[in-house]
């Protein structure tokens, strides 16, 4: 089957490319196809690029009886101080091919492929019919904040009460309005690579410097407590920590956490952001520890945490926040001036959803099992291959690959393979299937895969990706 859709559209994405982007073959460089040279995944970071100082720009409008004027169209600098978001650049652009008739495989969502479980699905829908469809609380609905304690006292072993939780449209708000309340010009954040994409970009819009902390493949891509330590200074304000991992589906074991701690709590300014939205997504023995049950850690960690992933809720944008009264306040305020609350219909989907069982019962056990079965055939099958190195995923549902063997080799008709973005496009040009490239997450070495697809659309990805890579020998031997 998968021979079959690669046969048939080899030239397809060459067509389309030139189509959709508006450009001639002349702009197209080393043979891409998918990415010409000026839309290259390189150029959708670099789009925007950083300025110290603010500049002029201005545009002329003239209309029929009026002057011609000079409009000031220049950005702020805290805006162009932001990259964009390669993964929802490249997921964007697969999906582009994708309703233009291209066959791409899109792998670079983290995105379940699973619907929403039946019975949430129910109470937001009972909730527009019963007219549960006005402005809630900025915070959020009582019933759904009392609900959220609830599942944080009896799973992970921290208390709150509803004053202490507030709802947000998603996690990554809850985490951009922590960032902002707490961190001032010049304060550093303190991130583990590979990391979210998004975390430094909330350090640099709240004024604030990201510090990268780097780790490594041979130590399943976990934070060196020592490395940590010698990396705090008086600037040091918030330490973001996400296990399980995006991109790289790393567990931090409770041991380890311990170390972190007490290494944090020498520290009276460092507090500790604790992302835990794919808590649920974990594959035993490995097991989730909340960084705020630990000793000392309660009163200076936000615990963040949300609906999207284990429970297959993305589009119903709902996440939330957990932490001391004082700075949950200072989010809530954020909040009550950005977006206000988030949707009343999916708070009551919220409610819902923490209310099939402990860790999402059996709906989201049925997925996780999913997940892992996807997981072992992608260790297997890359374990396959020359020159690849992994470290096989405890939790979430990405694989966080090494291919840096196959780097400065030549592919024919398409070029050299530099680093991770070009084989990103190498394989989205032959095998047409669109995976993320490792330097959006820190780590120019790697490249992501999500699983969260059929394991028939996995299956096929991986005899694409195969084929493609057959005629490149790895450069260094592993």
């Amino acid at each position: 089957m998968a021979t079959a859709l690669q046969s048939s559209t080899r030239t397809a994405p060459v067509a389309f490319s030139l189509q959709f982007t508006g450009l001639s073959s002349s702009s197209r460089s080393s043979g891409s196809v998918s990415f010409p040279h000026n839309i290259s995944i390189k150029s959708l970071e670099t789009t925007v690029q950083a300025q110290t100082s603010r500049i002029s720009a201005v545009a002329k409008t003239e209309s029929s009886g009026f002057k011609q004027m000079e409009v000031d169209i220049s950005l702020s600098p805290r805006v162009n101080s932001v990259k964009p978001s390669k993964t929802v650049a490249i997921t964007d652009q697969a999906t582009a091919l994708a309703q233009a008739g291209v066959p791409v495989i899109r792998l670079a969502a983290g995105e379940p492929d699973f619907d929403t479980p039946g019975a949430i699905a129910e109470a937001g829908i009972n909730a527009i019919r019963e007219g549960f469809t006005r402005y809630t609380p900025n915070a959020g609905t009582l019933e759904l904040r009392t609900a959220i304690c609830h599942k944080l006292k009896e799973e992970n072993g921290i208390s709150y009460t509803p004053d202490q939780i507030v709802v947000s449209n998603g996690a990554k708000q809850s985490i951009l309005q922590a960032v902002m309340a707490v961190c001032s010009p010049g304060d550093e954040v303190i991130i583990p690579a590979p990391f979210w994409v998004s975390y430094p970009e909330m350090a640099r819009l709240a004024d604030a410097t990201p510090v990268i902390l780097p780790t490594f493949i041979s130590e399943n891509f976990l934070l060196d407590p020592k490395l940590l330590e010698s990396k705090l200074t008086e600037k040091s304000r918030l330490l973001i920590l996400c296990s399980p991992s995006n991109p790289t589906g790393s567990v931090y074991p409770k041991e380890l956490l311990e170390e972190i701690a007490k290494i944090v709590a020498k520290h009276p300014r460092l507090l500790v952001l604790s992302d835990e939205i794919y808590e649920h997504i974990i594959y035993a023995p490995a097991t989730h520890t909340s960084f705020a049950s630990l000793p000392g850690m309660w009163e200076r960690t936000f615990t963040v945490n949300g609906f999207s992933k284990a429970f297959a809720m993305t589009g119903w944008r709902l996440g939330y926040i957990a932490g001391p009264k004082h700075f949950i306040a200072a989010c809530n305020k954020i909040q009550s001036q950005f977006t206000s609350g988030a949707s009343s219909i999916s708070q009551k989907a919220g409610v819902a959803a923490l209310g099939l069982g402990y860790a999402g019962g059996e709906a989201v056990s049925t997925m996780v099992k999913a997940f892992r079965e996807r997981r072992d055939f992608l260790v297997k099958s890359f374990g396959e291959l020359e020159g690849v190195k992994m470290s096989e995923p405890q939790g979430a549902f990405y694989l966080f690959i090494d291919f840096s063997a196959y780097y400065g080799t030549e592919a024919e008709g398409f070029g050299k393979i530099e680093n991770s973005e070009s084989l990103c496009r190498y394989l989205l040009d032959e095998a047409q299937v669109a995976l993320v490239p490792g330097d959006a997450f820190g780590d120019d070495s790697c490249i992501r895969i999500s699983y969260a697809a059929s394991l028939h659309t996995i299956q096929a990805a991986v005899q694409r990706i195969k084929k493609a890579l057959l005629p490149l020998r790895p450069a260094v031997t592993v």
